[in-house]
């Protein structure tokens, strides 16, 4: 038996943010123990904490979809260092952890909460004229409303919609069908004073999840994508509300502080603790 934890990440209340299954001392699963667990789990992201190839990492992990493996997600690396770092792990610099996984190395800081540098894009700029129609027919929006559509792609394979205001962000209530191979993320400014700077939601129907609560890697590449120009260098996002969740995530792009670096920060707490009988 492996001791097994779910995380509730990205809400500082409970129940309200967007969980992650996280299986402890996963070295010895094979590929189909993982994926099976993962499809059985049923929620975005299920993930495998196994030992480092590299000295130069703290622990590495595997994420999976219900029906995918992922390079990379956000959610589930700050569920999953929370995770390790409950369960005793010691990371080699105080304060700082390394995941390896396979987009490569990822760090994450610790503080008031955990947050991880965003991951460079592997696909970025310009959406083709045909892909944009798509996505505008799969969001049952009208093209005016688009301010921007450019692909921000750090692992998952985001493409990302600006839209004016948050309302229409909320508002849309998406052709699946049209969505389907694509993995869309749409934001909209809150007006000035709100609590939070934008509304985000995540569109993934091929990864057997049609929208994710709250999400990591597609804060990051929103952020990548606009802070300190269209949005300020540090702000709070909000996204899983037409969901019923309260996901709120912290970004902070500040050069003076962090280089050109974007932290994405969230609060995780430790939902349900227990064993899962796997390889056995």
């Amino acid at each position: 038996m492996r001791s097994f934890r779910q995380v509730d990440v990205f809400s500082a209340e409970p129940f309200r943010g967007n969980p992650v299954a996280v299986v402890h001392d996963a070295d010895g699963l094979s590929e189909e123990d993982m994926a099976r667990f993962a499809n059985w789990t049923n929620l975005s992201e299920t993930t495998f904490l196994l030992s480092p190839t590299t000295d130069d990492a703290d622990y590495r992990l595997r994420i999976f979809t219900p029906s995918a493996e992922l390079p990379f997600a956000g959610h589930p690396t700050i569920g999953s260092a929370h995770a390790w770092l409950e369960a005793g792990g010691t990371p080699r610099t105080e304060g700082r952890l390394v995941q390896e996984c396979g987009a490569g190395l990822v760090e994450l800081r610790s503080g008031e909460r955990l947050a991880f540098a965003g991951p460079p894009f592997i696909r970025s700029g310009a959406v083709s004229e045909e892909d944009r129609e798509r996505i505008v027919r799969a969001l049952r929006i009208d093209p005016s409303q688009v301010r921007d559509l450019e692909w921000i792609d750090n692992g998952p394979g985001w493409v990302g919609v600006l839209l004016d205001s948050a309302d229409e962000v909320l508002a849309i209530e998406p052709d699946w069908s049209a969505a389907m191979g694509m993995d869309i993320g749409v934001v909209g400014s809150y007006p000035e004073g709100s609590e939070c700077a934008v509304e985000i939601r995540a569109f993934c129907p091929g990864y057997g999840i049609s929208e994710d609560p709250v999400t990591g890697s597609l804060n990051a590449g929103v952020a990548q994508w606009l802070a300190g120009d269209r949005l300020p260098a540090s702000y709070v996002a909000s996204q899983g509300t037409v969901l019923g969740r309260r996901g709120r995530v912290y970004i902070d792009r500040r050069p003076e502080s962090w280089g050109d670096t974007v932290w994405v920060g969230g609060d995780a707490r430790t939902s349900i603790t227990g064993t899962v009988g796997l390889g056995e």
